[in-house]
């Protein structure tokens, strides 16, 4: 049966910049230098909030005849959309949500590459410049709020889990919004949608008028990951690098649900900036957290962060099995710990400018073959650098997995190809085995799984 199809002219929602000439001019442009392409592929994403896929290329090519168009008015513009999903209207009016979110992907695109172009001296490849740019994005989009004390936990987990797990985040969630705490995470499905869930009732119950359900994304994940129905608050990043430090700067803890390769990028990421030196002293609850069926997969993640970085690593999380009241009691008096430092070292509440990033984790990594080949997996570098290069491992995974230009890589070339210290690469490869066994590599509805990677002896 052929899904139904609408055309509209959607009138904006939610925060807008008025556009220039310019501006409206590169949104129009199809050639490799425009932003048309992009702006199409997260536009028709928002437009399928609710359904289930991981896989950008099938999204694209399903919805091959979807077309947006700019139309100036006098007093802004309007989008016309041209065979629109259908499930996006009730009787024939666009979603008052996927409306919002459809303009928020307008006003990141717009804006996000605006600045690179007329800030006079930035450098693409500086990590000031970097941390500003993740600045300036997120106050535009109005996720900073100044004078709010710290209460905004970050979620992680897999879009593909049990409806078990599922549940479970959700309980989570709602202990979370019971003590007036608000929720950000990847704004898709599974673990990312469960703790958003729960939190609404929580607030509910609370009287909580101003509970936050942010949705951080970017336009490589957005086709796999669209935003679920409970994001209030949606923000496109350029990148994922940008992606996951808008993630920790403006987050004040993190709780990790099961998850497959992407979970454990993130993971990888955090730990990695909260090894640097730097870092030591600044508290940041992270909490990895699961029903009693998951102690054995937290196991497996504890093993391999242990042989991989150290119990230092380890020493940044703490593992509850089994109690969502009890993760949430954490993150709240985490929350406590956070503003007591801040308001010592008078460090905003609202973005975590303390926080060290070294540049290997800002810099963007282009999940290619040669690049994946050459990563550098041995224990000759600080264990952060290390961090940093597992983390890049995982995401050329994600990419393979899920991403359009990693998906036609693998189609053109084959897998691809991972190597190392044998002592890192044989526990890698033995958790990714897990993960395929765990079903937590699958395509949703399904038990397949797209081969993207080989692991091969020998040092990079």
């Amino acid at each position: 049966m052929t899904e139904s199809t609408m055309n509209a002219l959607v009138s904006p929602e939610g925060s807008l910049e008025i556009l220039s000439n310019h501006e409206v001019n590169r949104l129009k442009d199809k050639s490799e230098g425009g932003l048309y392409r992009l702006f199409r592929q997260c536009a028709l994403a928002v437009l399928n909030t609710g359904v289930e896929t991981d896989d950008c290329k099938e999204l694209m090519e399903a919805h091959a005849d979807f077309d947006v168009r700019l139309v100036p008015q006098p007093r802004g513009l309007k989008l016309e959309l041209i065979n629109a999903p259908g499930h996006a209207f009730v009787d024939g009016e666009m979603l008052r949500a996927i409306r919002e979110h459809l303009f928020s992907v307008l006003r990141d695109i717009v804006y996000s590459h605006s600045i690179p172009n007329t800030v006079a001296g930035f450098r693409r490849d500086n990590p000031e410049d970097i941390t500003n740019l993740v600045f300036h994005i997120l106050r535009n989009a109005r996720v900073l709020e100044a004078g709010r004390q710290p209460d905004l936990v970050v979620c992680w987990g897999g879009h593909s889990i049990s409806h078990d797990e599922y549940q479970y985040s959700k309980d989570v969630g709602h202990q979370l919004g019971l003590r007036g705490l608000s929720i950000c995470t990847g704004c898709g499905p599974g673990a990312m949608k469960g703790p958003m869930k729960g939190a609404t009732i929580g607030h509910a119950k609370q009287r909580v008028k101003n509970g936050r359900y942010i949705g951080i994304t970017e336009p490589g994940i957005i086709g796999a990951e669209a935003p679920n129905p409970i994001v209030n608050e949606l923000v496109i990043m350029p990148d994922i690098e940008k992606r996951l430090e808008a993630f920790v700067r403006c987050g004040h803890g993190v709780i990790v649900f099961p998850g497959g390769v992407g979970t454990a990028e993130e993971i990888l990421y955090l730990l990695g900036i909260l090894l640097h030196p730097d870092n030591a002293d600044l508290p940041f609850p992270v909490v990895f957290t699961g029903r009693k069926e998951n102690a054995e997969y937290f196991e497996m993640i504890d093993k391999f962060i242990r042989n991989a970085l150290g119990d230092e690593a380890a020493n940044k999380y703490e593992i509850i099995i089994d109690d969502p009241a009890r993760v949430a009691q954490t993150m709240k008096q985490g929350m406590k710990d956070v503003e007591t430092f801040r308001r010592a070292m008078q460090d905003a509440y609202y973005f975590n400018w303390m926080l060290k990033i070294d540049p290997v984790f800002q810099l963007p990594f282009e999940p290619n073959h040669d690049n994946m080949r050459a990563l550098e997996l041995h224990r000759d570098q600080p264990v952060h650098l290390l961090a940093a290069n597992l983390r890049k491992a995982f995401s050329g995974i994600v990419a393979g997995n899920v991403k359009e230009s990693g998906i036609r890589q693998i189609q053109e070339k084959g897998p691809f190809e991972i190597a190392g210290d044998p002592t890192l690469i044989r526990p890698l490869e033995a958790m990714l085995e897990q993960f395929v066994e765990q079903n937590r590599m699958k395509l949703p509805g399904t038990s397949a799984y797209r081969p993207c990677y080989r692991i091969v002896s020998g040092a990079a």
